[in-house]
């Protein structure tokens, strides 16, 4: 039995493998474990693959690869590692050798202190300011929205307990979040300060427009969190308060124009006015956003899996 994965998503690294390989075996072969390589790549149109056969060449024992058709992010790639992995300790990391592989058995000896995920923190981050800067602000953005600490989700070397996840779906660019999500299911996350490098030769190649794609993310990981279980709490309350507000601007609307039929004050008709618009618009989107509430009460009520409802850390017996 496997008892430490290794995943790597990869795309044109040829440059950093063979470097690579070396380093992660001369981490892992002195620890009592067994352990496997499994990279995964996503498309390389370099020499990464071929140099991945020669890989597996040499160390069929612990190298393990999956080779995607095509390139479908490292989300896919890290789906993918996982779902062949047979380890019980997960690890995911670059392949571009920024993240050390040496901090991998302290990484690994948090996990015995209780945690169930390890995220590796790059306290003194060795990347471009403009990087630095936007992950500041991503992590910025993400903890005063979600009420976590964390200091460096963007990091993609991380160790897991397989149960972590079993009980996580990943997909579109979910993997930076893992630890969010992790701490919504209830497992214990610990953030470990790392060593960080100068990337060695190459490229990023997972960095080209992330940014709009995670700020959608984040909101679509905020659902998740908080509105999930009870999408009419959202839609709902939402609904409720633009439609009271369309309520009320017809009401004003409608004193005028009876006053106008008194013949009390000189008013000017309210169907010309741009108000009594937004006063029906408003009734109607109001409406409209209880019944997508109400919608997804009753998806959610048919789709209805208790399994997924809580989360089980141990059972006396």
């Amino acid at each position: 039995m496997t008892n430490i994965s290794v995943i790597i998503p990869l795309l044109n690294e040829e440059e950093n493998l063979e470097l690579l390989h070396e380093r992660l075996t001369g981490v892992l072969t002195p620890l009592d474990s067994s352990y496997e390589i499994i990279y995964v790549d996503d498309g390389s149109t370099d020499n990464s693959l071929n140099l991945l056969e020669e890989l597996y060449a040499q160390d069929k024992n612990h190298v393990r690869i999956i080779e995607f058709r095509r390139n479908f992010g490292k989300t896919s790639g890290l789906v993918a590692g996982f779902e062949q992995a047979e380890g019980d300790i997960l690890v995911t990391m670059d392949a571009d050798l920024q993240d050390d592989p040496d901090e991998i058995p302290a990484m690994i000896a948090e996990l015995d202190k209780g945690y169930d995920l390890v995220a590796a923190w790059r306290k003194e981050r060795q990347d471009r300011s403009k990087k630095k800067f936007s992950s500041k602000l991503f992590n910025y953005l993400v903890t005063k929205s979600t009420g976590t600490t964390f200091n460096d989700l963007n990091c993609g070397f991380k160790v897991y307990r397989r149960s972590v996840i079993k009980s996580i779906r990943l997909y579109s660019d979910l993997h930076r979040f893992v630890p969010l999500l992790a701490v919504w299911k209830g497992f214990r996350v610990v953030e470990k300060p790392v060593t960080h490098h100068e990337r060695h030769k190459g490229e990023s190649k997972y960095g080209t427009g992330r940014a709009f794609r995670g700020f959608m993310d984040l909101v679509m990981v905020l659902f998740l969190m908080r509105y999930a279980r009870n999408p009419l709490r959202l839609f709902g309350w939402t609904g409720i308060a633009i439609f009271t507000g369309g309520i009320l601007i017809n009401l004003y609307l409608a004193t005028l124009w009876i006053l106008r039929l008194m013949g009390v004050a000189d008013i000017p008709p309210i169907g010309t006015r741009p108000l009594f618009t937004v006063g029906i618009l408003s009734m109607i989107l109001g409406f409209q956003l209880i019944s997508i509430g109400l919608l997804g009460e009753m998806v959610r009520y048919y789709l209805y899996d208790p399994g997924e409802e809580y989360s089980i850390r141990r059972v006396w017996q």
